[in-house]
């Protein structure tokens, strides 16, 4: 009955953090060939036609979407990093498993604060700010945002299950405490 509940628990742990891997990992990849390039007409002078001028967007413009993409990339990393010393403390290792705990938890605030700081700016992108002069740009590059958007919701995502991971590793190492005592 005990090497089955540490199959099951094994299982679970595994899946979990395949899932943030991957999700992090999507999320970065498509983050990270985010880019697209409109013809915008400028006009200089009311009495002169408008210069038409190649802009574009990519991810690497944005602070936000820099610290989004690095988030993610360390996320990706340490979910492998992680799935590998959850299986090394499987016996019961209890310094490993709450070091795994303690880095579940900081991936859960990186990529959860990475996603908002992005998600921020992404709204600001699609509303604009009229109170600072700040026009939209979804309206002109759609595909950009559209892509920053899913990015932004599967990091999130992702942070959703590390947090998850958070919450198991939470009871298993409560529950290990109580029996103990």
């Amino acid at each position: 009955m005990e090497g089955e509940n540490k199959a099951r628990r094994g299982g679970c742990d595994l899946l979990l953090r395949l899932l943030a891997f991957a999700l992090t990992l999507v999320s970065a990849i498509l983050l990270g060939v985010d880019k697209q390039t409109k013809i915008v007409p400028i006009q200089i002078v009311s009495s002169l036609p408008p210069l038409h001028v190649p802009v574009t967007a990519k991810w690497q413009y944005q602070s936000a979407f820099v610290y989004l993409m690095v988030a993610n990339i360390i996320a990706s990393s340490y979910a492998v990093l992680s799935l590998l010393l959850s299986f090394t403390s499987m016996g019961g290792n209890n310094i490993l498993e709450l070091a795994i705990f303690v880095g579940d938890s900081l991936m859960v605030a990186l990529l959860f604060s990475g996603s908002g700081a992005s998600a921020a700016i992404g709204l600001v992108a699609y509303e604009g700010n009229s109170r600072v002069q700040w026009q939209k740009v979804c309206n002109v590059f759609g595909s950009f945002c559209a892509k920053v958007a899913a990015s932004v919701l599967i990091s999130m995502l992702g942070g959703v299950a590390f947090m998850l991971l958070v919450l198991y590793s939470g009871l298993r190492l409560h529950k290990r405490s109580s029996r103990t005592k």
